[in-house]
């Protein structure tokens, strides 16, 4: 695109701001990119009106951008985008100015639109949960550059820099370092001596011995101290506070070699159980299948 001037382009962008002509209807500012190009009115019309019906505002052509609520603004403004039918459509943190239930819509809504017109999103936020549940292809960023791109779950479930895996989620990192491989499964040693089980494929060619072993809270299931864990990766902790969230159960537990570790656990019986209160030795185990691993950064990073 570099050789081609910004007018040519068969791009265009969507603000945050929604960059609404304060003095024209919606169907006005739909109309602008193709008035501008002097498409005949007819033919104006006819997009203009296609393009407000797919983003559910078919009435509202004749209203001002101050008798629109914010989510109809950012509709219009998604309109006003597409009407021009762009090869690739950028969004810059387009729902950054909403509030929580209309973010949570509109992320299904714009979704449904990407699908619908078949074009390329390129979208910019820093919401992680707005990253997860809309893009099929997640570029993490950090100082400008790329630190991991693939899906959602790639990143979720396989961060490979401790940046990424605390960016995307919750994640529990343990100091430790290589002693063994067994084939599917690589031992590794904690600072204060125990040993997990980490799958193999998780080691790239240039880690070093010293490594950061991860976890994700929910994956994580608290046991009673001497409870059998089934060949489950553990360690052993104090818990230091139990949070009801609802949905779940948020524990802090400090572990015996120091690290603050969260677990979040199902809210399956509507109260927190008894056993686990603030105080209790609890054994923290998980499938090794969950661990993964991230090269240890240094501190000054």
């Amino acid at each position: 695109m570099a050789d081609i001037p910004p007018y040519e382009r068969p791009a265009n962008m969507m603000f945050q701001s929604y960059a609404m002509f304060p003095h024209m209807t919606a169907a006005k500012n739909v109309a602008f990119g193709l008035e501008r190009k002097k498409v005949s009115k007819a033919e104006v019309t006819q997009r203009v009106g296609e393009a407000l019906e797919m983003v559910q505002l078919g009435g509202y052509g004749k209203r001002k951008p101050n008798q629109l609520s914010g989510g109809q603004q950012q509709r219009v403004a998604l309109a006003r985008a597409l009407v021009n039918r762009p090869r690739a459509l950028l969004l810059d943190e387009p729902l950054g100015a909403l509030d929580l239930r209309l973010r949570k819509q509109l992320q299904v809504e714009l979704k449904r639109i990407q699908r619908d017109v078949g074009i390329t999103f390129v979208h910019v936020t820093h919401d992680q949960e707005e990253a997860m549940s809309m893009a099929d292809t997640i570029a993490v960023m950090n100082h400008g550059r790329i630190e991991q791109a693939g899906s959602a779950t790639d990143l979720y479930e396989g961060p490979r820099t401790e940046f990424v895996a605390n960016f995307l989620g919750v994640s529990n990192l343990i100091d430790a370092k290589a002693v063994g491989h067994a084939g599917e499964y690589t031992d590794v040693e904690t600072h204060d001596g125990a040993r997990l089980r980490v799958p193999s494929a998780c080691f790239a060619a240039d880690d070093a011995d010293a490594v950061r072993v991860g976890v994700r809270p929910e994956k994580v299931e608290l046991l009673p101290m001497g409870a059998a864990t089934n060949g489950h990766n553990v360690l052993r902790g104090t818990i230091s506070v139990a949070s009801f969230l609802g949905v779940s159960i948020q524990y802090v537990i400090r572990a015996h070699g120091g690290e603050e570790l969260t677990v979040f656990a199902p809210n399956r019986d509507g109260v927190q159980p008894s056993s686990f209160g603030p105080g209790t030795e609890v054994q923290l185990t998980w499938d090794p299948q969950h661990t993964f691993v991230v090269a240890k950064e240094s501190s000054n990073a």
